[in-house]
């Protein structure tokens, strides 16, 4: 029921179409962004290939733009290699100290 009340109903203008959407109040904001963000792809794409594309080419293309920038930062974000670094310098703390 706590989750229910932090519930929001919310419209989106996502390109030509706005969407109607149950989201958590604390992701409200990131819904806004994320739909102006495919918004403004999907014109940027418009205004270059209007009339060359169709509008569900305009969208693909808008969506692995945007999925793009998403697997390139993912992959700035990996803390995989700082694990195995600190991991190794740990036990070689813990070696000296004893």
């Amino acid at each position: 029921m706590a989750e229910e009340n932090n519930k929001l109903h919310i419209k989106l203008h996502v390109y030509d179409t706005d969407i109607s959407v149950n989201v958590l109040r604390d992701d409200e904001a990131y819904y806004r962004r994320a739909a102006k963000l495919i918004t403004d792809t999907v014109n940027t794409y418009a205004a270059v290939f209007k009339g060359r594309k169709t509008d569900k080419e305009l969208l693909y293309m808008a969506l692995i733009d945007i999925a793009l920038r998403f697997e390139k930062e993912s992959g700035r974000n990996d803390t995989a290699p700082y694990s195995d670094i600190l991991g190794k310098l740990t036990s070689e703390i813990e070696e000296a100290l004893k």
